[in-house]
């Protein structure tokens, strides 16, 4: 008997509140009611990783847009009005390679941002140019590095970089890397101490990071000890520099059972967009439709190899 194939399906949602506010599983539940959910894209595709920013009372959040058909990525635009009311959607940034977890920060008065690109080997800067779908790549931040989940933040001076590698044996979701620089464009410096944390239950980057009141940094990461993106903790800095890294996990897991009634399976994505949130939950379907779409792909797949072949001359 065949094994049903597993097929994981993220919604995102708009939540009412201030990351900061958002520390306890209480918090969380608390805006239950209150967050807009992000319209359904279809037969097997979901959306993910959002990241946002505000811009003249509009909300623009930005996501990986999957497609289980291709199995590939794009970035996707998703613009609300003031009233958080969704208006329209666009294709923001689409690559010939998977794109996901899209970044997005400002830096002197303009807008990057640093999707997940680790099958073209590299952590790149692109740059807004003109407009929220037109962006251009700017640099290779680590080249040769197939890192994922990179997360930024300027801390006391200097420019932090969270991230993970992608590499044999889920190394993604049990390691946590960090790198440094003066400006965003670099150069950027690998922390000596790197891997800086070895955890399945909390070490991949899932979020935003952000300063807490008390002035200590923290950085919401997945905890995948039980499944891929199963919650979000938050990981909190005592300290952080180029010789010495002192952290502790918050005792809190945000799940998707918290606020969400369809998509109970995990929750690994925690983003600030000014004073509102982001975040994602999953869904986990056993469809027999996975094989059949499966099949196609290959079969399309080597339909447009068979194409290449030079065709044999009659003798």
């Amino acid at each position: 008997m065949f094994k049903r194939p597993r097929s994981d399906f993220w919604q995102v949602g708009i939540v009412p509140a201030h990351i900061s506010s958002l520390s306890t599983e209480a918090a969380l539940s608390a805006q239950r009611e209150q967050i807009r959910w992000l319209p359904d894209p279809g037969p097997w595709r979901y959306l993910a990783d959002p990241f946002g920013i505000r811009r003249a009372g509009r909300t623009h959040v930005f996501v990986e847009a999957y497609d289980y058909r291709t199995k590939h990525a794009v970035i996707e635009r998703h613009e609300f009005g003031p009233d958080l009311e969704w208006r329209d959607k666009s294709v923001a940034l689409a690559r010939p390679f998977h794109l996901s977890y899209p970044f997005v920060l400002e830096d002197q008065g303009e807008l990057f941002m640093v999707p997940e690109s680790h099958q073209a080997g590299e952590i790149a800067l692109y740059r807004a140019q003109g407009s929220l779908d037109h962006w251009v790549r700017e640099c290779a931040m680590l080249p040769g590095l197939p890192g994922a989940e990179a997360s930024l933040i300027q801390y006391e001076g200097r420019w932090w970089m969270f991230f993970t590698l992608v590499g044999a044996g889920a190394r993604d979701q049990r390691e946590l890397h960090l790198a440094y620089a003066d400006q965003l464009t670099g150069p950027w410096q690998l922390h000596l101490l790197n891997p800086v944390l070895v955890d399945r239950a909390g070490a991949r980057p899932g979020g935003t990071p952000f300063v807490s009141a008390g002035g200590c940094l923290n950085l919401p990461v997945q905890d995948c000890s039980q499944t891929y993106g199963g919650s979000i903790r938050l990981l909190r800095f005592m300290r952080l520099n180029e010789r010495e890294v002192a952290y502790r996990h918050l005792p809190a897991q945000l799940r998707g059972e918290l606020v969400s009634a369809s998509h109970q399976a995990g929750l690994h994505t925690l983003s600030s967009c000014g004073e509102l949130s982001l975040i994602d939950c999953k869904h986990v379907s056993r469809d027999r439709g996975r094989q059949w779409l499966d099949l196609q792909r290959r079969w399309q797949r080597l339909r447009g190899v068979a194409s290449q072949l030079p065709h044999q001359q009659a003798a």
